[in-house]
């Protein structure tokens, strides 16, 4: 996604938080980080739909709930829970960040 647009922004705001809460991007497999961009699609698309919702437009629960469903599945698989990241002593890091 483009940078420029404040779709792209919140989108990838949202993915470094979940990304972080879950131990760092770096610690994660191709496939969990794959399955935090489809809990993204589907957390905006029902915001979308509450949004709709909200402004008297049309509204299927069969749908959201639907997507609800898998959202709570992709967020189970990935775990709820924050996960420390690895972080080096001060010593290391004052060496590491020393040598560049």
């Amino acid at each position: 996604m483009d940078g420029r647009r404040a779709l792209a922004r919140d989108m990838q705001a949202r993915h470094r938080e979940i990304c972080d809460d879950l131990g760092g991007a770096d610690s994660l497999s191709y496939l969990s980080r794959s399955l935090v961009e489809r809990f993204l699609w589907l957390e905006f698309w029902m915001a979308e739909q509450e949004r709709a919702l909200a402004d008297g437009g049309e509204f299927d629960v069969a749908r959201w709930v639907q997507a609800a469903n898998s959202a709570q599945g992709i967020a189970q698989r990935l775990g709820l829970a924050r996960k420390a990241q690895d972080v080096p002593d001060l010593q290391t890091y004052l060496k590491q960040r020393a040598a560049g």
